[in-house]
């Protein structure tokens, strides 16, 4: 995630965990010091968040809750979003 707008990008970080958290989610990376070992340089801020099953991360998505709150993140930050299963 490439940060444009740290103080509007706050104002998401205030209101997102309290949405993970409702859905089981917890936070296992976000952001920190990243060091590329192959491929392209990557400088952007990562963010690794562990839900209890793929239905719950695409319960929480997909919720009133955090739709509002992307809303915030709107043209404070861009990037991609994905979701894995299986990460051990």
């Amino acid at each position: 995630m490439n940060i444009i707008d740290w103080d509007r990008f706050k104002e998401y970080l205030k209101v997102t965990p309290a949405i993970i958290a409702k859905f089981g989610g917890r936070h296992i990376a976000r952001g920190g010091e990243t060091m590329t070992l192959e491929g392209p340089e990557e400088k952007r801020r990562v963010v690794l968040i562990e839900f209890p099953s793929m239905e719950q991360a695409k319960k929480f998505y997909n919720s009133a809750e955090y739709q509002q709150a992307r809303k915030l993140r709107e043209g404070a930050a861009e990037g991609e979003m994905l979701a894995l299963d299986g990460l051990l």
